[in-house]
């Protein structure tokens, strides 16, 4: 019978580190026990450094990791996230179903191998390549729930409503042709898929793209035809990413665009700003009391050039926030921690920014927050190392070079800010079920072939 059990000298906790911790599951791999202090016991297996929670990434672009790499060339004088777009359309319109579920699988086993147990899929390119839909209309959000299942990642599906390609209702461009759809098809969408991530057990929200792509009636229609299936549903938008979009957003409406957004929808505790770089000290105050999440996606927000979101300023709000990996040009949960406190020291030239005064450790309440936020995005119980909370676990590697005669604390310190890119993870398991070991998911070759073959016939124009 598989250990349903582990053992761990250092275990972070919700509350904060903890020594001698047994964790036990139940078959469906929910945590039924948190045992602090606990006696080593002969037959549960010993963790082979500390343990973390999984993180979950809570803002993911599948088919992008595709081209990750490929735009570091300048096309235009002043190259921005506008022309970096422009780029990315061009590779979605010629996406097959099995190149996407392909390059998704692949992605999602690097995520697991980066310490990702769960993630937030924001998926908009719905139609065939001629912008018609498919004979079944759910047929590129079933592979993605394939590939999720196949490489035994965590998923949160969220279908992307995309209707218009400006504030106050502009056509959509022809590079747009697969990404839109009435609210109606939204509604008819989110039906089709419920049982088969029911079945799955991934949750399954809706993510209006961002205002400049929804106008607002169909905001509201789509978020009182949500509620009618699934009141509880997450919520996840892109909003005020770039300057340009606030520009805009004022122009249309004489609003910012969060602004715009609090007095014009039910914003709460289900929804997850994504980015939400650009507020005015007023937005970050409203938006924060709201409860939603915001969805930070340092390497992408530096990749594209969007700007640095004021950390300090949200968390004065008790606002809460996750990562996520977004575009993919970076796929590494320290990595991302990293590049969001280094923004953070470089604007304000201090150091240690993102510590409290409960954790002073600043690895350590950043993955706790960022666990926090990215569980509530997610809609799922993964909240931590707590009873209720799925099993979602991370082992560090205590005798990797890095890490080797440390602390738990300094540990995950060290991955944090001085391990780079060579991920001292010893195990990863999601719902108590092991899905890498000594830093490896079983799959991997086999995910690397089928990424790299994806990744040739969409540069090549073969099949």
């Amino acid at each position: 019978m598989t250990a349903r059990s582990l053992f761990a000298d250092h275990a972070l906790l919700p509350g904060g580190w903890a020594r001698d911790v047994r964790l036990d599951w139940d078959a469906t791999g929910r945590l039924t026990a948190v045992q602090p202090g606990a006696t080593a016991t002969r037959g549960i297996p010993r963790a082979e450094g500390p343990v973390l929670p999984g993180m979950p990434n809570l803002h993911s672009h599948a088919f992008q990791r595709g081209m990750a790499g490929l735009t570091e060339y300048r096309a235009e004088a002043q190259d921005s996230f506008w022309s970096w777009r422009s780029l990315m359309y061009r590779f979605a319109l010629r996406l097959s179903p099995a190149q996407l579920e392909a390059i998704a699988f692949g992605l999602y086993v690097d995520m697991l191998e980066a310490g990702y147990t769960s993630v937030c899929e924001f998926h908009y390119v719905h139609h065939d390549t001629d912008g018609h839909p498919y004979a079944d209309d759910a047929e590129l959000a079933r592979a993605l729930l394939r590939a999720a299942a196949r490489a035994g990642i965590g998923l949160t599906l969220l279908p992307v409503l995309y209707q218009t390609s400006g504030f106050g209702g502009a056509a959509p461009a022809e590079g747009q042709r697969r990404f839109i759809r009435s609210t109606d098809s939204m509604l008819r969408l989110l039906d089709a898929l419920r049982p088969a991530c029911d079945a799955q057990g991934a949750r399954l929200g809706l993510a209006p793209h961002s205002l400049r792509a929804v106008p607002p009636e169909a905001l509201r229609d789509a978020l009182a035809g949500l509620a009618a299936q699934d009141a509880t549903a997450p919520i996840h938008i892109h909003i005020a990413e770039q300057t340009q979009e606030v520009d805009d957003c004022l122009t249309w409406s004489g609003q910012r665009p969060v602004a715009w957004l609090l007095d014009h929808a039910p914003v709460d505790a289900r929804w997850c700003l994504v980015h939400a770089t650009h507020m005015d000290a007023d937005e970050y105050r409203r938006a924060a009391a709201t409860g939603a999440v915001a969805g930070l996606c340092p390497t992408t927000e530096a990749n594209l050039g969007d700007g640095l979101f004021d950390l300090p300023q949200w968390t004065q709000g008790r606002g809460a926030w996750g990562v996520g990996s977004d575009s993919h040009a970076c796929v590494d949960v320290a990595e991302e921690l990293l590049m969001l406190e280094y923004g953070q020291r470089l604007i304000r030239r201090q150091r240690n920014v993102a510590a409290t005064a409960a954790q002073p450790e600043v690895a350590t309440a950043m993955w706790l927050a960022a666990v926090a936020g990215g569980a509530q995005a997610s809609g799922r119980d993964l909240g931590g190392l707590a009873t209720g909370q799925q099993a979602d676990l991370v082992v560090l590697d205590a005798a990797h070079p890095v890490l080797a005669g440390l602390e738990g604390p300094q540990m995950l310190s060290a991955h944090v800010f001085a391990a780079g890119r060579q991920r001292p993870l010893a195990q990863v398991r999601v719902a108590g079920r092991i899905a890498v070991e000594a830093g490896a998911h079983p799959l991997r070759a086999e995910a690397q072939r089928g990424f790299v073959q994806a990744r040739r016939e969409l540069l090549t124009g073969g099949a």
